[in-house]
């Protein structure tokens, strides 16, 4: 049975306590009259259960006339722990502990990024749950309900109100809004009719539609994202391919040197043949990696200690590196510099009157729109009124009759079939709209009485981060799956120059990869959408009230849902 790096670094830990205990009590002997034979047994055992694999590598990368970090683990646990055994039998000091604790603190840190690669195989399974298991196909005059690996490209689906969209695809017929935020950013849910695509795995909301499927399998959106989390999480930084680099030169350096201290000695100070073999197994010895196991961890703990009391997580020693060396940082938008939650900004018009009227009809709506009216009109602390003749016009608003009044709330299209909409009115709508507001209009008997402008505004802290940022020398950029004249509009609010806006999920991981030609990028996100985007990036910095794919793609994780944390994770 093959043992886990997690499981050979236990055992190797267990085998190594009486030299450890040894060590604690040098100057008392008598504690542990038979500490070479001990040793000797236990590190025997650590070196067949725990160091084989490290043997294993260098004798494979020998094979092939090269050297890598292996190479200096196999070679200074095997002459520690050979040169021990002949010490043992001519009563010399002996050195099993330098042979087993390497061991120890090498597998120590091959289980730390066993575990990481097992936490991104969560995210990736997290990611495929997501999708939907069957879908309403039109076969002949009927629907059937069929697995999703069977649904074909072409193939007519049927998704009704509450039900997620199966697979990628054209809709032929009906109107609905869909919550794309998962996939885009976009807070806001988006209105679809005929012609438009659908993305598979978003929520249709308030229509049933039919569409043509276009992508299914491992071509829809949803299936590239994990690919794309797959390809980022298993390539390599070329900073980390510099250590066999150097080894392969330190080796055999290492293994002349040790030679060349054997000659000396022996040939020009006449020192024994045993006595010249101790000081070259001592150069050999010192030269093993020992700071991967101790310098190395011992300085990832205390820096990432210190970031947890930060409010900062940082999952591995190479972020904690190259994070000193982000030049530029890359933030999503939509609950990440945004709250990631609308709410109502302006109400022109009698407030009281207005948002009465407009709480009364979003009343039993459930709608991210209608909800910032109701939350607005609850801290108001508005009372609704009694409604009747309620109706829905699906992607314009809704209408009922208030007091034998009839009442309108919706957007333009809604209300210019129903009322004239005056120029005075029209300079404020647009007025809203230039600054990314979201308008919802108010008529009462054929007349607009006031508007509601509703936005995903800034965190309260955004601001000050990113200055605070770009006092540090950082190019910040904002990126994002939302329309370019939101984004541009809060971009100018926390004070970002440069704005990347409406980009998939896959485009944000090449946008990232275009970025990198300048220097390592740090990428700040918080949603799905982002995951690519978040393993692409030199540095991913999830927030931590984001989603857990998110929280699993990156590589640091902000325990505060603020900005500053940000700031504290780049110091």
């Amino acid at each position: 049975m093959r043992l886990s790096s997690m499981q050979r670094f236990i055992i190797a830990l267990i085998l190594a306590i009486p030299m450890l205990i040894q060590m604690i009590l040098m100057p008392w002997h008598w504690v542990m009259p038979h500490y070479d034979l001990i040793a000797f047994i236990t590190t025997t055992l650590i070196m067949i259960i725990a160091a084989v694999p490290y043997w294993q590598s260098a004798w494979a990368a020998f094979k092939h006339h090269q050297a890598n970090m292996n190479t200096l683990v196999a070679v200074g646990t095997a002459v520690a722990y050979f040169y021990s055994i002949f010490a043992m039998l001519t009563h010399r000091d002996v050195y099993f502990e330098s042979a087993a604790y390497i061991t120890v603190f090498i597998t120590l840190g091959d289980a730390l990024e066993e575990r990481m690669h097992r936490n991104a195989s969560h995210a990736l399974e997290k990611l495929l749950a997501l999708q939907v298991t069957t879908a309403e196909v039109l076969q002949g005059n009927h629907y059937v309900k069929l697995p999703l690996a069977q649904v074909k490209v072409g193939d007519i689906i049927r998704v009704r109100p509450g039900q997620k969209i199966p697979v990628d695809g054209t809709i032929i017929s009906g109107q609905t809004t869909i919550n794309e935020a998962m996939i885009t950013g976009e807070s806001t849910p988006v209105m679809k009719t005929t012609g438009d695509d659908v993305i598979g795995t978003t929520l249709n909301q308030t229509g049933v539609i039919t569409f043509k499927a276009t992508k299914v399998g491992q071509d829809t959106m949803l299936a590239q994202i994990v690919a794309l989390v797959k390809k980022a999480q298993t390539s390599h930084a070329p900073i980390q391919n510099l250590t066999d680099k150097i080894a392969n030169i330190f080796v055999p350096v290492v293994l002349i040197i040790a030679i060349l201290t054997f000659t000396i000695w022996k040939v020009i100070f006449s020192v024994s043949a045993v006595q010249a073999m101790l000081f070259a197994v001592a150069v050999i010895v010192i030269a093993c990696p020992c700071a991967l196991g101790l310098a190395t961890p011992t300085a990832l703990m205390v820096g990432t200690a210190r970031a947890a009391r930060l409010g900062v997580l940082i999952k591995n020693g190479q972020a904690l590196e190259t994070i000193n060396h982000v030049n530029t940082i890359v933030f999503d938008k939509t609950g990440t510099i945004t709250v990631g939650k609308p709410v109502v900004t302006d109400i022109i018009g009698n407030k009281q009157q207005v948002l009465q009227i407009a709480a009364s009809l979003e009343n039993d709506a459930n709608h991210p729109l209608a909800n910032a009216i109701m939350q607005c009109a609850q801290a108001n602390q508005i009372n609704t009124l009694a409604i009747n003749d309620f109706t829905n016009i699906e992607g314009e608003g809704v209408k009922a009759t208030i007091n034998q009044q009839t009442a309108y709330v919706g957007n333009q299209k809604l209300l210019k079939a129903a009322m004239p909409i005056s120029a005075a009115w029209q300079v404020q709508i647009t007025k809203l709209q230039q600054a990314a507001k979201t308008v919802v209009i108010v008529g009462l008997n054929q007349q607009i009485i006031g508007l509601i402008a509703i936005q995903d505004a800034p965190k309260s802290d955004a601001t000050a981060a990113i200055a605070a940022l770009q006092t540090q020398g950082l190019h910040v950029v904002m990126l994002t799956g939302d329309n370019e004249q939101v984004a541009t509009a809060i971009a100018q609010q926390v004070g970002i120059n440069q704005v990347i806006a409406n980009v998939l999920p896959s485009e944000k991981a090449n946008v990232i990869t275009n970025f990198q030609k300048d220097g390592p990028v740090a990428f700040v996100g918080d949603g799905i959408n982002d995951a690519p985007a978040l393993t692409t990036a030199d540095v991913g910095i999830a927030m931590g009230a984001g989603s857990d794919i998110a929280i699993e793609a990156g590589e640091i994780v902000l325990m505060q849902n603020n900005l500053f944390s940000v700031v504290k994770a780049m110091i």
